[in-house]
């Protein structure tokens, strides 16, 4: 991405250079707050790409995969050429991390797309009331959730998609109905060789958000969705329905956790801790061998919806948030990059204790132009010099791309 535009000049300028009714969204910028470049990699308006847990990249790492009105697209990361891979009314699941596929629900089925060939089969047919949401590391399984309706519509687990970019104005309340109503649910897999269908867990809490070990094949993570303040949220299983594992104990009243993800080796599992909720802020992490726990501190205004990490550990970006949410934050808007520093132990060597930290934070890109009723959902392109998120400051969404480097630093030649 670095090649394509040396020295774009300031949005402002952009805009004032054409007539008001031949102004195009501009396609690249600098920042004046933040001094950082950002590209505007897609060019079709209502495109995104995916949510922050989701893969979006392919196997090889040249390419990423986004969602648009008419279907999924493909952008390849070194010339920013799109073309797109898969036609009509889909829901993207996620970019397998072992083959060039993409996969997808349509139609009631789940496909597989090779971006490159554009090879396409069904995979399997969903079961009743069931959808999946995750891919294993081998691509030899789907794990997905089946729910027993009575007759009312909760907003079934699903993952996001070109038809859900947008959290609905009722969600609080929403939650807290479904959280209630204890509807029975299954947790099952799918075999991608065989489409034999295996139930590995079975329970009346809300199961959500499904996600797969980046490289552990047999190792998935799911939360106990609801209001956080009154879910026990993030889990664990083995795929042959052995060793149910929760991650995190409360352990004061009103603290929350979530929007967990994985680190990119598969050793960590990262989410956001409020202790309580809305007045301290944390990244925590849980080693899923050893058990070791990490806590990096932040401040209110750096606290973000959804939190990343590069593929080697080092960085960590954040989405940021508006005033109105859970960390009432008076300047949030911000695409943020964090840096991790763990505080020594200075001698004290207790496995039990969590090792605590600082993130250092620094702003990518004034998002006052956002509108946080979409969510940015950030991410670390695969070369680790980009961070990838979704907004509509111009206007309709787009996937936007800011350089960590800041501009004329050097690093992107």
């Amino acid at each position: 991405m670095e090649r394509m535009f040396r020295k774009p000049l300031p949005l402002a300028v952009l805009a004032a250079a054409l007539p008001l009714a031949a102004v195009e969204p501009p396609k690249t910028w600098i920042d004046p707050d933040t001094g950082h470049r950002i590209l505007r990699l897609t060019d079709e308006p209502g495109s995104a790409s995916l949510y922050f847990n989701q893969n979006g990249y392919t196997a090889d790492g040249k390419e990423m995969v986004y969602t648009t009105p008419q279907g999924i697209s493909v952008l390849n990361l070194k010339t920013l050429a799109a073309r797109p891979v898969v036609s009509g009314r889909v829901r993207i699941i996620v970019t397998g991390r072992k083959t060039q596929n993409v996969y997808y629900i349509k139609q009631g089925a789940v496909y597989s797309t090779d971006v490159d060939s554009g090879a396409t089969r069904e995979i399997a047919r969903l079961p009743e009331h069931g959808s999946v949401a995750s891919v294993n590391a081998d691509e030899t399984l789907l794990a997905g959730t089946t729910t027993e309706f009575p007759g009312q519509d909760y907003y079934p687990n699903r993952p996001p998609g070109p038809q859900g970019l947008v959290q609905p104005r009722n969600k609080g309340e929403m939650m807290e109905r479904r959280l209630a109503a204890h509807l029975p649910m299954t947790l099952f897999t799918i075999d991608t060789r065989t489409r034999a269908v295996k139930t590995i867990l079975k329970s009346t809490d809300w199961l959500n958000h499904l996600e797969f070990s980046p490289t552990d094949p047999t190792l998935l993570m799911f939360c106990h969705e609801g209001p956080w303040h009154k879910v026990d949220r993030i889990w664990t299983i083995r795929t042959d329905g052995s060793h149910l594992t929760k991650v995190h104990h409360r352990t004061m009243a009103m603290e929350i956790f979530g929007h967990e993800f994985w680190s990119p080796g598969g050793q960590t599992i990262w989410y956001d801790v409020q202790t309580p909720r809305g007045e301290d802020f944390w990244v925590a992490g849980y080693n899923v061998g050893t058990g070791e726990r990490t806590w990096y501190h932040l401040q209110r205004n750096e606290w973000s919806i959804h939190f990343n990490v590069s593929r080697d550990g080092t960085m960590f970006c954040g989405d940021g948030g508006d005033a109105g949410q859970v960390a009432h934050a008076p300047d949030g808007k911000w695409i943020y990059l964090f840096r991790a520093e763990r505080i020594p132990n200075r001698g004290i060597e207790d496995p039990s204790f969590i090792h605590p930290g600082v993130f250092h934070a620094e702003r990518l890109v004034n998002m006052s132009k956002h509108n946080y009723h979409l969510e940015p959902n950030v991410s670390f392109s695969p070369e680790q010099k980009w961070v990838v998120f979704r907004s509509n400051m111009l206007g309709p969404t787009y996937a936007f791309a800011v350089e960590i480097a800041k501009a004329g630093a050097d690093a992107g030649k």
